[in-house]
């Protein structure tokens, strides 16, 4: 009996397939899982309306945080400081041709508890890019770019809140401390 040409690859593929997630289960290979936040209330200021990085923010939260209004009704507060996007000529041609433009976005801010004490102090985190341009192609690098700026915001976010999760944890050791 003769085995298809189809039967073949399939079964090759699927041989493939396990090997391949045998050797990543072996390596240690895990998505990366939210950042497990030992607070339930977020107070979120500083921001100006309708700020894309707090949108970002509020995007990466896990569904266990709810973001309230006001300060005295969190956990802790975050507090943004400055938020910047900055957009340089990173490389151009003889002739003043654009070539490459960096894209930077910036954030400073602090984490305060709702008593005003500061948890952790002011924080500067900032993500850079280069991304090449083309005049020819002027709107089609506009889209680029607006996407990623968004990528390096919700990329910014997360770190956010990988710090977050480690500087609430004292908060919430601090709060289940017997006092004596």
């Amino acid at each position: 009996m003769t085995l298809s040409r189809r039967t073949l690859c399939l079964a090759a593929l699927g041989s493939l397939t396990l090997s391949l997630s045998l050797s990543l289960a072996g390596c240690g290979f895990a998505l990366r899982r939210p950042a497990e936040m030992p607070f339930s209330k977020l107070a979120i200021s500083g921001f100006k309306p309708n700020s894309p990085m707090a949108e970002a923010l509020r995007q990466s939260l896990p569904r266990s945080v709810s973001v309230v209004a006001q300060p005295k009704d969190a956990e802790v507060v975050l507090l943004a400081i400055e938020e910047r996007f900055d957009r340089t000529v990173a490389a151009s041609t003889a002739a003043g041709q654009v070539r490459e433009f960096r894209l930077r976005v910036m954030l400073r801010f602090r984490l305060d508890r709702p008593d005003g004490t500061n948890q952790l102090p002011e924080t500067q985190l900032e993500l850079t890019r280069d991304m090449s341009y083309n005049e020819t192609a002027a709107l089609a690098k506009q889209t680029e770019e607006a996407g990623l700026v968004r990528e390096m915001r919700m990329d910014l976010a997360q770190q956010l809140l990988q710090m977050l999760s480690a500087a609430g944890r004292s908060v919430g050791q601090a709060a289940t401390r017997p006092a004596g």
